[in-house]
């Protein structure tokens, strides 16, 4: 592959582009099938159980009757559903899932029935702002689908994806900008070359942890899953959605998945390019071998993304939000400093090794003071927090202070007087704000049965 990959683009007869596209088209929808079927089995064997095995040899065939079974079942629409965007929004989701893989490359140039053409369907140089464009697009699809549901549950799954979608992009983004750094491009085939020498996954490892932190938070997966947290929101967004419409917004999850896990082989595994030991063999990045390297490294980021879902808890809104303001985006912009500075001092400034050690040295010893000190204004934050706490608990305790009752805290006590005793003008009873035991819980029950 010559190291302008733009010549090699535009310049495909009709029937090629056309057979580009179809065969883009069904990979994705096997690597759909095939994921669902894998994501059932591996977290069945992590939960002890046996998973889809009666539909085609090992149950393979499984996903695809789902679909079919999907696609032909009974359709139920609210009656207060906007039909007009209820129906657009599915579509939205799935067109932008498929139309994200335009500029992903899978291999270098080969010949496909005697004509030479490059395993990509085109590029450019910006083609990694268009990934991250046609992804926010592809959000308008579950936010509408959640507004034209005409439900409660669907819009807050909804206006969760909306914020869950700009905290984590924008970390995206940044942890985009070392990768453009060192490449010196935004066009994906560019990038994929310039990983020749090393992956970009081992000299800016950070980049690639906040990226694989944040792909997870913007395709709506567990332990990121808020949009559609069962437990809360019935089903989120789709709720109100059923047959078909049900199926694309189901697809296009998958797809997602596919999508950034592509990203990031792209991005910081060396797309295409084969791992270390392989790269001994001389035609390992020649010819059709480099498609099965990438096809590799793809499922071990959709297996990355099963094993999350089968081991770890769905987290608390507040807790991801505050995850993704206060520690992946402060974390990529400091991130970017120390690599533009460091770009600088390699291109621009001449350093000797012991001066570029010292500067490195300089840095990290300024990143754990600056982490000291912000863990200490934390714990002496806490430690007001619990003085007041104390003193509170302390303080005799009004319920009616505020104007309505108020439970007490944990701690308090109160007093109070019963209607029937204060109509009598008898007994005032004195009740502290603890749980009661399960013995006294019984009794309670016993008494006021009786």
């Amino acid at each position: 592959m010559t190291d302008s990959q733009f010549g090699l683009f535009g310049s495909d007869p009709w029937w090629m582009v056309l057979l580009k596209v179809v065969a883009i088209f069904a990979l994705l929808v096997l690597i759909t099938l095939i994921t669902i079927w894998w994501e059932r089995r591996v977290v069945a064997r992590m939960q002890n159980r046996i998973g889809p095995n009666r539909v085609g040899p090992q149950g393979l065939l499984q996903s695809l009757m789902d679909g079919i079974k999907l696609a032909l079942k009974e359709e139920i629409i609210p009656k207060s559903a906007h039909l007009a965007v209820y129906w657009l929004a599915p579509v939205i989701s799935a067109t932008m899932a498929f139309l994200a893989f335009a500029v992903i490359p899978f291999g270098p140039e080969v010949s496909i029935f005697g004509t030479m053409t490059p395993l990509q369907l085109t590029d450019f140089p910006v083609s990694v702002l268009y990934v991250l464009a046609i992804a926010s697009i592809g959000i308008y699809g579950i936010v509408l689908g959640g507004w034209a549901s005409g439900s409660t549950y669907p819009l807050l799954g909804g206006l969760r994806s909306t914020a869950q979608m700009i905290s984590y992009e924008i970390a995206m983004g940044l942890s985009f900008v070392a990768v453009f750094l060192y490449a010196g491009s935004m066009s994906t085939s560019q990038i994929v070359l310039a990983q020749e020498p090393i992956w970009f996954a081992v000299i800016l490892l950070p980049s690639f942890l906040i990226y694989c932190t944040a792909m997870v938070g913007e395709t709506n997966r567990a332990p990121f899953d808020l949009p559609e947290a069962e437990g809360e929101l019935v089903g989120g967004f789709h709720t109100e959605y059923s047959s078909l419409k049900f199926a694309l917004f189901f697809l296009a999850e998958y797809i997602n998945m596919v999508t950034v896990s592509a990203m990031a082989t792209t991005l910081f595994l060396g797309g295409y390019l084969a791992p270390w030991p392989l790269t001994l063999w001389d035609g390992a990045n020649e010819g059709w071998w480099p498609m099965l390297w990438w096809l590799l490294k793809v499922q071990i980021f959709i297996f990355i993304f099963i094993w999350l879902r089968g081991t770890l808890p769905r987290m608390r809104y507040d807790q991801f939000m505050r995850f993704g303001w206060k520690i992946l985006i402060p974390v990529s912009i400091v991130w970017i400093m120390i690599v533009s500075i460091a770009r600088l001092m390699r291109d621009d400034v001449s350093l000797s090794t012991t001066e570029i050690l010292i500067t490195g040295a300089v840095v990290i010893v300024v990143l754990l003071v600056g982490s000291w000190l912000i863990q200490s204004r934390q714990d002496r934050r806490q430690r007001e927090r619990d003085e007041v706490e104390a003193a509170a608990a302390a303080a005799p305790f009004d319920p009616m202070a505020a104007g309505f009752p108020v439970p007490p805290l944990p701690g308090q006590s109160f007093t109070y007087t019963s209607r029937r005793a204060a109509a009598q003008g008898t007994t005032i009873v004195q009740e502290p704000a603890v749980a009661p035991t399960d013995d006294a819980a019984d009794t309670d029950g016993e008494d006021t049965h009786a």
